[in-house]
């Protein structure tokens, strides 16, 4: 469950953190000058522009500023905080969309294995439903995580203020419901009415929150704030359970806590994108492929020992 978690938040800090702080190119003179040009005219030269801060005419480098500082030798530098990427086909960010796509891909085949591992492989019910009591919830992940994953790979096509949106608000949904999933599995809730007392006010408050980015304003700063006690908290929650659980498949859970634990560092330390093509965060993106797979592994064999467990009780 903390994989999940840690996704969710890292998507969140990713897509707030690079508008908090204004970027060096920002300041740039060629790159004003083209700016403003860009605001009158709508091009750049014989270049026009979508919008004035990314070019779609497909050339390499989101703008011809950044073709004058490769003339004169000077290293990519961030612009309204992001790098400067080489397109393809007039995708933004090709490296990290693919990624994005194969994340989505690898949530897809997780999410059905576990499906047909429930209902085709494991014992049912006189009435045909699970006895794992967590299918429902893991579902709903499943659907919340690939949504999340479709936005991304969305946003990292065409970054505007509607992808950016439906980026973030998806990040937000899953993380929020992990809290929520987080707080029932690690302490066992199984009673629909304390299912819905739990689920209810924390329900409401990431509803509210996702329409308060929407449609009244997209604070960045309040967003990562609580997204970061959100993520916390439910860290906090899965480590305490990893560490008194008996679960035979717990050291699964540790390698993935491990492993985005590493993959947080590609994060932290960003650098330009080698070739116009390959960031830190792309790499972030390709390190959560291996861990999703191992994570929906840890969730088919919680389903397996939950179940073996109910009807070794029943006999």
């Amino acid at each position: 469950m903390a994989h999940s978690h840690l996704i969710a938040l890292f998507l969140l800090i990713s897509c707030t953190l690079p508008v908090l702080y204004a970027s060096d190119g920002d300041a740039d003179p060629i790159y004003k000058g083209c700016v403003e040009q860009c605001e009158k005219t709508g091009c750049v030269g014989d270049k026009c522009f979508q919008h004035c801060n990314f070019s779609s005419d497909g050339k390499p480098i989101d703008g011809p500023w950044e073709g004058e500082k490769e003339k004169v030798g000077d290293k990519p530098v961030k612009y309204h905080g992001k790098w400067p990427f080489h397109r393809v086909y007039g995708i933004q960010e090709p490296v990290a969309v693919a990624l994005s796509a194969l994340n989505l891909s690898i949530q897809f085949h997780g999410w059905m294995s576990f499906f047909i591992l429930l209902y085709y492989k494991l014992a049912l019910r006189p009435d045909k439903k699970t006895y794992y009591e967590y299918t429902g919830l893991w579902h709903i992940y499943g659907i919340l995580a690939m949504n999340s994953w479709f936005w991304s790979a969305v946003f990292h096509s065409r970054d505007v203020e509607l992808t950016e949106k439906l980026d973030c608000s998806s990040a937000v949904a899953l993380l929020g419901f992990n809290f929520i999933l987080a707080i029932l599995r690690a302490f066992s809730v199984r009673d629909e009415a304390a299912r819905v007392m739990v689920a209810a006010p924390l329900i409401a408050f990431v509803t509210t929150h996702i329409l308060y980015l929407n449609f009244y304003k997209l604070d960045h700063g309040l967003n990562m704030k609580v997204c970061l006690a959100m993520g916390v908290a439910q860290l906090l929650i899965w480590a305490i359970w990893a560490g008194v659980t008996r679960h035979p498949s717990r050291w699964k859970l540790w390698l993935v806590v491990v492993g985005e634990g590493l993959a947080m560092l590609l994060q932290i330390y960003d650098f330009p994108p080698y070739r116009g093509f390959v960031d830190a965060h792309a790499l972030y993106h390709a390190a959560n492929i291996p861990l999703t797979y191992l994570w929906w592994s840890f969730i088919r064999d919680d389903s397996e020992f939950r179940t073996t467990a109910l009807l070794k009780k029943q006999k």
